[in-house]
């Protein structure tokens, strides 16, 4: 873009009188703002400085990570809870006021319950994800299949051994699964590439 519009003239909307009309130099181009949009053309076009990524990072996605799947835990438990409250009144054979209070209890624990579970893991997981990223000074999918797994190694760790490597094994699984979803969604060209980069 030429900077040769600075030099011409700016109108601040007037209205033009019929001899400035034919000039096209001295016409607002925005009349109805009042402003010459010329001057806002200047500058760049994104909040992003040159060179700048303009992917948020593993950090920045850390706290909606977190914070989604500690309300999706929470839909999915309560769920789970309505389910089993609904059963365990039926049999109990509660009605009214103590039926309802017990759906309440059912629902509010287990979706507790499982929203800190899934908020947990969600924390381990985005805790290995930023630590692999500033150790490797990279971020590509060895470090979600890496921290898939270490996650599952450490939620499962007080379990034992065996319990331990389950869940490192489920870990691994998962991200390795969304990790080879998300490269076929891209296309063939990124597979091929990471085919001939580690294989």
């Amino acid at each position: 873009m030429s900077d040769d519009y600075l030099n011409k003239p700016l109108s601040f909307g007037a209205p033009p009188s019929p001899g400035i009309a034919a000039s096209p130099q001295l016409q607002p181009l925005s009349p109805y703002l009042n402003y010459d949009a010329r001057y806002l053309q200047a500058q760049p076009e994104f909040i992003f400085p040159e060179g700048a990524s303009k992917q948020r990072g593993r950090f920045e996605l850390a706290f909606s990570q977190i914070g989604s799947s500690a309300m999706i835990g929470a839909c999915i438990g309560g769920a789970g809870g309505l389910y089993n409250g609904i059963n365990a009144t039926r049999l109990a054979k509660q009605s009214g006021k103590l039926r309802r209070t017990q759906l309440l209890n059912h629902v509010m624990k287990q979706g507790a319950a499982t929203a800190n579970t899934f908020g947990t893991i969600a924390v381990m997981y985005s805790a290995f994800g930023v630590i692999l990223q500033y150790a490797r000074g990279e971020d590509d999918e060895i470090n979600t299949i890496a921290a898939g797994g270490a996650t599952g190694l450490l939620y499962k760790s007080t379990a034992g051994l065996r319990k331990c490597a389950i869940g490192g094994g489920i870990g691994l699984a998962l991200s390795s699964m969304y990790v080879l979803w998300c490269m076929a969604g891209g296309g063939s060209k990124k597979l091929s590439d990471l085919k001939s980069q580690y294989l």
